[in-house]
């Protein structure tokens, strides 16, 4: 038991902060991406904002460069995540038990498919408590995840001499 209980300690340092103008471009950005998506959704009258969207702009700009946050993975990860919740309401009905189950089948789905985009494991979440339609898919899933991932395309090209996507 207590060598379980030291591992609970860590044992690693810190993470560094970030450069000032690194943080305030970071959320810069994804000011800008929630403005877009939600200025857009309310000049179409169209459900465009996710949620999850805050938290895929925490990666995708504040962490461009890592796997989690390549517009591969966020849009993909998000309409993966989105469409196994969808599935499991339409087959399991509204159970505390299927939103689990929606969870784990969109996390092993997004490794299977090397699609993985963390914030995009709450969709199924998101789906169950809103019990939308399969339009969801569509509005605000799909919609949604190809704005954000513009503003991202656009805003960390322009930001520095990074390059965004690190791949397709």
């Amino acid at each position: 038991m207590s060598a379980f209980l030291s591992r609970l300690r860590g044992g690693a340092a810190l993470p560094p902060v970030p450069p000032a103008r690194v943080i305030a471009l970071s959320g810069l950005g994804g000011f800008l991406a929630i403005a877009v998506v939600a200025g857009l959704a309310e000049g179409l009258s169209q459900a465009l904002v996710l949620g999850s969207f805050g938290a895929s702009c925490v990666l995708v700009f504040g962490f461009p460069d890592v796997p989690f946050s390549q517009p591969r993975n966020v849009v993909f990860g998000h309409v993966l995540s989105s469409f196994t919740g969808l599935a499991c309401l339409a087959v399991f009905g509204p159970h505390w038990w299927a939103a689990a189950v929606a969870v784990a089948l969109a996390i092993m789905g997004m490794m299977a498919l090397r699609c993985v985009h963390p914030p995009a494991g709450s969709n199924p979440v998101i789906v169950f408590l809103a019990t939308p339609g399969w339009a969801f898919l569509l509005t605000p899933t799909l919609a949604g995840a190809l704005v954000l991932v513009a503003v991202a395309l656009v805003y960390n090209n322009l930001r520095g001499p990074g390059r965004y996507p690190a791949y397709w």
